[in-house]
């Protein structure tokens, strides 16, 4: 299957489910995952729809950055 079929596919089943309203599709939250840019540690971060960066404090060291 391409991957047009593919975006075409879930489209398709996006309208059906909601036709039907008894399935609710909403976006949620975002994950990032991240390198600290001071010691390399790698960091995962949860964004909100729409936000681009987020700040962060790293894991390991406690540097706060902000992730992409």
């Amino acid at each position: 299957m391409s991957k047009q079929q593919q975006r075409e596919e879930a489209e398709r089943l996006m309208r059906e489910a909601m036709e039907r309203k008894g399935l609710a599709v909403k976006q949620g939250e975002t994950r990032i995952e991240t390198k600290c840019g001071k010691c390399g540690a790698v960091n995962k971060v949860s964004a909100k729809a729409g936000e681009s960066r987020v700040m962060y404090k790293c894991k390991e060291c406690g540097h706060e950055q902000r992730a992409m």
